[in-house]
């Protein structure tokens, strides 16, 4: 299927960025550690061009440690302050604040100039939807300051969180664009739950993400189901997505009446374990490709 979604209010959350774009210094963009070029939303480049920006590798421990490597020496090869994040347990939080100074390093010496003292940084959180964006806010803030949850638009409209004397935050919706620039992104953002699952065909879904773990880490399978897939068994059954699914229906007890197999169900057994990480920690996109 062609993955695609944008409902209405996404547009409206795009004109309130842009009319709020003026009052800030600093873009903060939160993307999904296991797939940060497909969940990075080129309209923000547009938005904040000219501002101050840096980069947080959200759910990195949702990710491969290796593959966060990667992305940061990518990002930072590009010039892009960047920073490993893992929001719920608030790993990394404490480095941010330098990261903002670094970033904001010209801003704060031009007021110094002009006798401008203690102003704060005012900064814009945005990102895609369900990459954790308010989680990491009332993270950073040690409170409990925006609504979280893991379905994509909890978050509505903007609100501004004064985090000390130095930094304020604005919270924005979370936003994708009007169109993937390629099939593959929109898969991505679709197994990480970014879009709303009842527009996708949930087994189709599964059997894509099926397709990539097989191919980056076969083994995860065999330690969550129990499925042996061989190094080079490409043409086998085993290794065919559906079959794969079928297994997993049976080893999860996954049935309608009778002995049918429910794989609507395996599909979501999938991937809410690859979403949790209890598949293990993946990344399925690299900076080579």
């Amino acid at each position: 299927m062609d993955y695609q979604w944008y409902p209405g209010h996404m547009t409206k959350a795009r004109r309130m960025m842009e009319e709020n774009i003026r009052l800030i210094d600093l873009m903060i963009e939160l993307v999904d550690a296991r797939i940060p070029m497909s969940s990075r939303n080129p309209d923000i480049d547009v938005l904040a061009k000219g501002k101050s920006r840096i980069v947080l590798l959200n759910k990195s421990d949702l990710a491969d440690p290796n593959g966060n490597k990667q992305w940061i020496r990518y990002f930072e090869q590009k010039g892009l302050p960047v920073l490993e994040l893992n929001s719920r347990s608030g790993a990394g939080i404490k480095s941010i604040h330098g990261l903002v100074q670094e970033a904001c390093r010209e801003k704060i010496e031009r007021d110094r100039k002009r006798g401008i003292v203690n102003r704060p940084v005012r900064a814009m959180v945005a990102g895609i939807p369900n990459v954790g964006k308010s989680t990491f806010i009332n993270s950073f803030a040690g409170k409990a300051c925006t609504k979280t949850g893991n379905k994509p638009g909890v978050t509505k409209g903007k609100q501004w969180i004064r985090l000390n004397k130095s930094l304020e935050l604005l919270d924005t919706p979370g936003i994708l664009w009007p169109k993937f620039e390629d099939r593959q992104t929109g898969r991505n953002l679709a197994f990480i739950g970014s879009m709303n699952d009842e527009v996708i065909l949930l087994e189709e879904l599964a059997c894509e993400l099926l397709d990539v773990i097989t191919k980056r880490y076969p083994q995860a399978l065999g330690d969550r189901y129990g499925i042996e897939i061989k190094e080079g068994d490409t043409e086998e059954e085993g290794r065919e997505a559906s079959s794969l699914l079928e297994k997993i229906a049976r080893n999860r007890g996954c049935y309608k009446k009778g002995e049918q197999l429910d794989l609507e169900r395996a599909a979501s057994v999938l991937l809410d374990d690859f979403r949790s990480g209890r598949l293990g920690r993946m990344t399925l996109e690299t900076p080579e490709g």
